[in-house]
């Protein structure tokens, strides 16, 4: 078995064994959090952070965990609805008076509905980096269907998007608002827009051997990538500088388990409330279900998960995964440098869950 470092109760054994047979077969550096009723229970990392194999994953080692950065950014807007400053049936518009489409709501754009999950206009990467343009752009923009309508998943539009109207309401950036309203009190090593003092810290993605594989077009959705992006783009520092919310964020494990544990714990974690209970049950609350036209896979969508049962998730490209049970009090989290190709996540993350359940009896 491969060497794992960190803390585990033994009641949840098999997840360091998952991990340590994870890192052994697949991963190259990874990490794995549980918090159980509001407790951290497990917090483990091994591994590498780099593809040689030469510096080893530390403690504090973060990386981009990809698309599980949309979790965070759908914490910001249920706490702005809890407090009563955001309302999520609302129009965008009422927020963003430039915003064109009159019919796109807020639960639009965190459930993959808004109709806009591409940019019409060819954007290049470095694009990504100045919002004012990206959001102008979409602002502008004629949603493909009927909001409400069609599932699509947005997979950079969404952060683009919310983040502006979370903007609009605060007079924070997305990235800034996490910082000082989630992150900060919970004392969570996590970062939407990563200061240059801590790039030092960040095990760079390394793509899947095989290259990534492409969603099959559908009946409504068959678009090309805008902007082009392979894993290898992204280890650069402008990238991790720059607040592009659905899809770069930097943390590990535990500071992932820190935050999303504020849903399965009924609204306070750490000690530090951020929701009332009620506010945690809006994420169950189903928006779409039915074929995701982008992702080309069934999805059920609540404000801004995926949600089954009782359950809230989402993953990131390559293997992130966060999951939170609101019933059981469970939070699970994985982040790891090695991605493999897999459309919507990889066996890794839920290997961990499946693990995590073992611990309960």
């Amino acid at each position: 078995m491969v060497q794992v470092h960190g803390t585990c109760d033994e009641r949840f054994h098999e997840v360091r064994d998952a991990l340590a047979e994870s890192l052994a077969k697949d991963d190259v550096g990874a990490s794995v959090a549980v918090v159980f009723r509001g407790e951290p229970v497990v917090d483990l990392w091994g591994g590498y952070a780099d593809a040689g194999r030469t510096v080893a994953w530390e403690r504090d080692t973060i990386t981009n965990v990809w698309s599980s950065t949309k979790t965070m950014i759908a914490l910001c807007a249920l706490i702005l609805a809890d407090r009563g400053e955001l309302d999520l049936e609302a129009p965008l518009v009422r927020y963003w008076p430039e915003f064109g489409a009159q019919d796109v709501r807020v639960r639009h754009v965190l459930s993959h509905t808004s109709g806009l999950p591409v940019w019409d206009t060819p954007i290049t990467l470095g694009d990504l980096g100045d919002p004012p343009k990206v959001t102008a752009l979409l602002a502008a923009q004629e949603p493909r269907w009927k909001p409400g309508e069609i599932g699509c998943y947005h997979a950079l539009t969404q952060g683009f998007l919310l983040g502006e109207v979370v903007r609009r309401v605060t007079g924070k950036t997305i990235g800034a608002f996490f910082a000082a309203e989630v992150a900060g009190p919970l004392g969570a090593d996590f970062h939407i827009g990563l200061p240059e003092r801590h790039h030092h810290r960040v095990a760079p993605s390394l793509a899947p051997p095989g290259g990534m594989t492409v969603p099959p077009p559908t009946e409504h959705f068959d678009v090309a990538p805008n902007p082009e992006l392979v894993p290898e783009d992204t280890n650069t520092a402008a990238w991790r500088r720059a607040e592009i919310p659905s899809g770069a964020g930097y943390g590990n494990a535990r500071s992932v388990a820190a935050v999303q544990a504020v849903l399965s714990a009924g609204g306070t974690a750490g000690g530090v409330r951020l929701l009332s209970r009620a506010g945690c049950e809006r994420a169950l609350e189903e928006q779409y279900h039915g074929l995701d036209h982008g992702l080309g896979v069934p999805m059920r969508y609540g404000m801004g998960y995926g949600i089954s049962g009782r359950n809230c998730f989402w993953g990131g490209m390559g293997g992130s995964l966060v999951f939170n049970d609101l019933d059981a009090g469970l939070t699970i989290a994985y982040a790891m440098n090695q991605m493999l190709d897999a459309i919507v996540g990889d066996g890794r993350g839920m290997s961990m869950v499946t693990a995590a359940y073992g611990g309960l009896g």
